[in-house]
């Protein structure tokens, strides 16, 4: 009778998965969690404009002025719009931009991709002082649009908002077009062609092929850049200046200039919350109609 070799008790546990996200555990903590508390704990104190410090007495007085104030009502609804317009904006600039680079030859293919993610290789305040120079009243585009006679005398496109729309479009548009591309390598590029040998227009295989594939590098891409954009400082500060201000530059304004840290702290608290409760509501509800959308299609 043959016995059973007992378990061999020399070979080395594994370790559990806690014990492996330990590390990057403790770390999130120690950087983002502590504080964030502490700027929730220093939102809730008062401040006395008298002596320009911060009092050790705890309320929820900032956050009702927050609520009650029609001028931060204002602000908050500026950044969502700018938000929600520079997200547009990548995403018709950056899906077919995507789309065309993923078609293109392997060596011309390389070269665009580089040449697309070269806003992400520039420092923010760099790039945005370069708009600043082409937007002013005797820049390069005012100069071009006059002398094309296209205006009569040389426009100011600073301190609008639509400046700032297109400068955090440039800046944010490499990211889209990053989502999309993870989305277009797992799309066969024979099938667009085989779709147009059975007839179907290239507006068709765009809307029944290609958009439905993308969708989900659409859903992730339009999220980083709504986030980025609502929380983007320098642009609007130098773009915008002080008539464009938005939730970002009120609350520098709060910490720096009026020494009101608390004020301060509970606006940068507000557009955290705000933020991410609109983007986890988008998520899950785009995120849903996506799936049944595309079950749909592949039925």
């Amino acid at each position: 009778m043959i016995r059973p070799l007992p378990p061999d008790t020399t070979r080395r546990r594994r370790p559990n998965g806690p014990l492996l996200v330990a590390p990057v555990t403790l770390l999130f903590t120690l950087l983002l969690v502590v504080p964030m508390a502490l700027v929730g704990m220093l939102s809730l104190q008062a401040f006395d404009a008298a002596s320009g410090g911060v009092l050790d007495v705890y309320s929820w007085h900032n956050y009702a002025q927050i609520i009650s104030d029609p001028y931060y009502h204002e602000i908050f609804l500026r950044t969502f719009a700018l938000a929600i317009s520079v997200t547009l904006g990548t995403i018709v600039l950056g899906v077919p931009e995507a789309w065309f680079i993923f078609r293109m030859s392997a060596r011309w293919r390389a070269f665009f991709l580089i040449l697309t993610l070269g806003p992400l290789f520039i420092s923010a305040v760099v790039r945005t002082l370069g708009w600043s120079i082409l937007l002013d009243g005797q820049g390069v585009v005012a100069q071009v649009l006059v002398g094309l006679h296209l205006v009569d005398a040389p426009p100011q496109m600073l301190f609008s908002f639509s400046a700032v729309v297109v400068v955090l479009v440039h800046a944010l548009v490499p990211l889209m077009v990053l989502s999309v591309w993870t989305s277009l390598q797992s799309i066969d590029p024979q099938m667009a062609n085989a779709a147009i040998s059975l007839g179907a227009s290239p507006l068709t295989v765009w809307r029944r092929i290609v958009l439905p594939q993308t969708a989900p590098g659409i859903l992730s891409g339009s999220l980083i850049v709504f986030a980025l954009s609502a929380s983007a400082f320098a642009t609007p500060a130098l773009i915008g200046g002080r008539r464009l201000k938005v939730v970002a530059t009120a609350a520098y304004d709060e910490f720096l200039h009026s020494m009101n840290w608390p004020m301060g702290a509970a606006i940068a608290v507000c557009l955290l919350v705000l933020n991410l409760g609109t983007v986890a509501l988008y998520s899950r509800v785009v995120e849903r109609r996506l799936k049944r959308r595309l079950g749909e299609t592949a039925a």
